[in-house]
């Protein structure tokens, strides 16, 4: 399995915040769509990614408030990427290595989409389950041994 199959299943919804944006307006956005990471564009350029663990420390920081605190303040600078033609198991290397949960994927300079780890656990559940019933197919099928043999 590679990177392109979860790009498959999952689409190439991208939602952004610009870094000016307020951070308070971003943690809106992305409870209103149920999801853990923005990416941080300026123009048509990908600047950062900011994750719900940014969130909390700038909220540690700030004495649990978030006033005017823009996200270019809080953003990750410069995430790792992975690219479509990556492996499963590069993935979560990278991912584990890195302690990430979301990590962008670029096709040269395009960005296609944020892979997050619950999208990589859908796709190792779904192969995993394709593969039992393979098994259990082949076991149904198992060929009988000839007596006297």
């Amino acid at each position: 399995m590679i990177i392109r199959d979860i790009l498959n299943m999952k689409g190439s919804a991208i939602f952004s915040v610009a870094p000016d944006g307020k951070v308070a307006d971003a943690v809106r956005m992305m409870v209103k769509n149920d999801i853990g990471s923005l990416v941080v564009m300026d123009g048509a350029r990908m600047t950062g990614i900011l994750t719900f663990r940014e969130v909390l420390r700038a909220l540690d920081a700030h004495g649990g408030s978030l006033s005017d605190l823009r996200v270019g303040a809080v953003m990750v600078a410069d995430p790792i990427f992975g690219a479509p033609d990556d492996t499963l198991d590069h993935l979560r290397e990278i991912m584990t290595k890195n302690h990430v949960r979301y990590l962008p994927v670029k096709d040269g300079e395009q960005l296609l989409s944020v892979i997050s780890f619950h999208d990589v656990a859908k796709l190792v559940i779904k192969e995993t389950s394709f593969e039992n019933r393979l098994l259990k197919r082949y076991i149904k099928n198992w060929p009988e041994e000839e007596s006297g043999k």
